[in-house]
């Protein structure tokens, strides 16, 4: 990753350190994505290990640059115990769900095609609406995506759409680096505060953002 300028240098042991501070045996760790340069699941082990080596229970999302996710089945059969793949589904523990989708290039971004992308986007609509379905009722709501789910312009999609729609507290997002995240939106919009998870964004911390043990805002849709 170093190729990618001097922010990535030393990035794994970054990672290991400020993850080994900061999350605990009990803590929830989401991954939006882009987890291993690997292209078949075989060759992605290692990197998967080094996740499961560390501390919490890590739930992960394929990323667009995530080639060797295959087969579900087979992913969770490599993954190494605590780490949980999350696909067209929900995952809840206590009083926790999250759902999520890879997403994709929203409509008026700079890099969107209509003859390229909407058939794409479409799907990952109707992916998204499949996981949301399986939130149940009662838990603190948590929508995780690999893509931004605005384009450079914040305008809503139908992945904010859907997010007000069933009742979202947080989503989480990743995909944008460096210079692209300067326009990200954070922070709270209708009812649902919006957080930017890539690793070089948050310096290859983990980012907090629901402590269990305080009682949850819960949005208005709810």
């Amino acid at each position: 990753m170093d190729v990618f300028g001097s922010t990535w240098a030393n990035h794994p042991q970054r990672v290991i350190s400020a993850w080994r501070d900061a999350v605990g045996e009990n803590d929830l760790v989401l991954i939006p994505g882009d987890i291993s340069w690997a292209m078949r699941l075989d060759d992605a082990i290692c990197d998967l290990e080094f996740i499961g080596a560390l501390p919490g229970t890590k739930l992960l999302l394929r990323g667009n640059h995530d080639y060797w996710w295959s087969a579900l089945g087979k992913v969770r059969a490599a993954l190494p115990n605590g780490c949980f793949a999350l696909q067209n589904d929900c995952f809840t523990i206590d009083n926790i769900s999250v759902c999520g989708s890879r997403g994709w290039v929203c409509p008026g971004s700079s890099a969107y095609s209509e003859t390229k992308d909407r058939a794409i986007y479409e799907r990952e609509l109707i992916r998204l609406r499949m996981s949301l379905n399986r939130l149940p009722e009662g838990t603190v709501r948590i929508l995780m995506l690999h893509f931004p789910p605005f384009n450079e312009k914040r305008q809503d999609s139908g992945f904010t759409q859907l997010a007000e729609e069933y009742g979202i507290n947080y989503l989480i997002y990743a995909h944008l680096h460096n210079k692209a995240c300067l326009g990200a939106f954070e922070g709270e919009r209708n009812g649902i505060q919006y957080s930017l998870c890539s690793a070089d964004h948050l310096g290859f911390a983990p980012r907090l953002i629901l402590d269990a043990k305080e009682p949850a805002k819960k949005n208005s849709c709810d």
